[in-house]
């Protein structure tokens, strides 16, 4: 059984903080009910004002109704409900965060609001083929590589890939890979570590949910990052994370298209008219499969105009599908 001023106070904080709102005030009989009848702790009507007073002077933002009957609420809380369903809305769409850990973050989150509140949350919370990982050490993998960047150390970790009847084995046989990670990059719903990889002798990135176990951190220095390096437009050109022969090309775009190139490359791309129906965009990207599909989406409304040997690339890439549609 709970006594004493300082814990009834906590206690009706508590209890104004989960159970209040603009809709759902207390009244000074119900607080003192819930704390006799829930917390085992008796109080008066002048004490449950005084209390209430005093966390206000504290920073509480409790709004008093008054009437025959003074009744409560909490008014200004940290996030308000429209920015905590912004913040549900993305835990349950991270493709980086498991099922599990989904749902405990948005436990977590509904409880920043009273009850009343967190239950019109989750009524309304809805993702379409949401498509989430399995890898439940993504917490403890992200901790581990920020504190390697932020000590300067090389990591150590192994890698999986799947095989074609969708088995999980490590990549190279298990091979160990070692890194001096730079940055966490966040892009097309997933997180990469990018770093200087000692194998590829270059800056390369590997997806942060297909490591396979938390990475060690060395107590080798990393490798200095170029001073030339520019995180912005390697991961303008990199596309997703595909590696590829970076070069600039030219592009021939249908003028539908220009919300679609901003997207990709954002507004400062380079853009010029080509004629009343298109526009030519010169670009750095890497020259993958990837950026080849990002094209072929667009079903001809996007050419290659140069250079040659990335338009040949391309049809090369487009004549062995068809071919292979027509074995």
């Amino acid at each position: 059984m709970a006594s004493g001023k300082k814990s009834r106070i906590l206690y009706i904080q508590k209890i104004l903080t989960e159970r209040t709102d603009e809709n759902n005030p207390l009244s000074t009989n119900q607080i003192i009910n819930i704390l006799h009848e829930e917390y085992g702790i008796s109080a008066h009507r002048t004490t449950i004002a005084n209390d209430i007073e005093e966390l206000k002077e504290f920073g509480l933002d409790v709004v008093t109704i008054h009437s025959t009957q003074s009744k409560y609420f909490v008014k200004n809380r940290l996030f308000n409900t429209a920015e905590l369903k912004v913040l549900i809305d993305a835990v349950e769409a991270s493709k980086v965060i498991t099922t599990n850990k989904s749902n405990e973050l948005v436990n977590k989150i509904q409880q920043l609001t009273s009850i009343n509140q967190a239950a019109g949350l989750k009524r309304n919370n809805h993702n379409v083929n949401r498509v989430k990982p399995t890898n439940e050490l993504i917490y403890s993998i992200i901790n581990t590589i920020n504190e390697a960047i932020n000590t300067s150390k090389q990591i150590e970790f192994q890698y999986y890939e799947y095989t074609g009847l969708k088995k999980k084995i490590l990549k190279n046989k298990g091979e160990v890979y070692r890194m001096s990670p730079y940055y966490m990059v966040w892009s097309g719903d997933f997180y990469y570590v990018l770093g200087y990889s000692d194998k590829h002798q270059k800056i390369v990135t590997f997806r942060v949910d297909r490591i396979a176990m938390c990475p060690k951190i060395s107590n080798i220095e990393s490798v200095a990052l170029p001073d030339d390096f520019d995180i912005d437009e390697y991961t303008k050109s990199v596309f997703f994370m595909y590696d590829g022969e970076k070069v600039t090309v030219e592009l021939r775009c249908d003028n539908s298209l220009m919300k679609y190139v901003i997207d990709r490359f954002g507004e400062n791309v380079t853009t010029l008219a080509y004629d009343m129906y298109s526009f030519k965009v010169v670009v750095d990207v890497l020259a993958s499969p990837t950026f080849f599909g990002w094209i072929f989406g667009f079903e001809g409304k996007i050419q290659i105009l140069s250079p040659e040997n990335v338009k040949e690339q391309y049809l090369k890439m487009i004549s062995s599908q068809n071919n292979i549609r027509n074995i």
